[in-house]
């Protein structure tokens, strides 16, 4: 018996979240560690900062993530009572947005109204209709909250175990951990942007290239406060 082949498309929520968490976890973390190594030799205390900034960042990305997803989805429910009410009540203005809709996508005449009589006929695709071109809003599932909070949790404790790493390796050198701490950060930081690349559109170097320009930059600005700490300026 034959079997239909099956398309495998990558899921652009959990790229966007894994993303999002190990990026900021990274970039996080690293400037608090080339912060404190501007201003102290206590290993002890640059542990310390940065396993608690680690555990307060990834908590907070993926609670984050949990809500704000879940609020998409609420959102999404009330709309689609909204429309539903709407395409009860008023039916007159929701078949003339139809008919805008199809007359934007270069139907006319005849065949518009084919069209819009058709959908109407089907209430299931009247309503996704409006609400992916009329609203432009996109479907939440129910277990998206909770899998979007989980996988930003996730990649925030990778991410901001890649800077520290180091540090744990190198305890009685500082600033060689520095160095490599943010080597090892740019490896991982050019790898999320060439995943990216090769998952969407784009050229892997340059999308790797303007995510190390990215983190690299707002990490240091731990370094730059760290320097302003350490001349007292501040």
């Amino acid at each position: 018996m034959r079997t239909t082949p099956q398309e495998h498309h990558p899921q652009a929520t959990r790229l966007s979240d894994f993303i999002l968490g190990s990026q900021d976890g990274l970039v996080n973390v690293l400037g608090i560690l080339l912060g404190l190594v501007i201003s102290t030799n206590n290993v002890r205390i640059i542990y310390i900062a940065a396993l608690a900034a680690l555990a307060a960042e990834s908590i907070s990305m993926g609670a984050v993530a949990y809500t704000s997803t879940r609020a998409r989805r609420l959102l999404y429910l009330a709309e689609e009572q909204r429309e539903l009410a709407e395409m009860r009540d008023v039916p007159d203005i929701e078949r003339d947005e139809v008919r805008v809709i199809f007359r934007d996508w270069g139907f006319t005449g005849d065949e518009l109204e084919e069209m819009v009589r058709k959908v109407e006929a089907k209430p299931k695709a009247m309503l996704d209709l409006m609400m992916a071109f009329e609203l432009h809003l996109s479907p939440v599932s129910e277990d998206q909250p909770l899998n979007s909070g989980l996988v930003v949790f996730a990649a925030t404790v990778v991410g901001s175990f890649i800077p520290l790493i180091p540090f744990l390796v190198l305890p009685t050198m500082l600033h060689l951990a520095a160095v490599v701490s943010v080597l090892a950060s740019a490896a991982m930081l050019f790898a999320v942007g060439w995943y990216e690349a090769r998952t969407t559109l784009g050229v892997t170097w340059r999308s790797g290239l303007r995510m190390v320009v990215i983190g690299i930059a707002a990490g240091f600005g731990g370094f730059g406060i760290g320097l302003l700490a350490n001349a007292r300026i501040i």
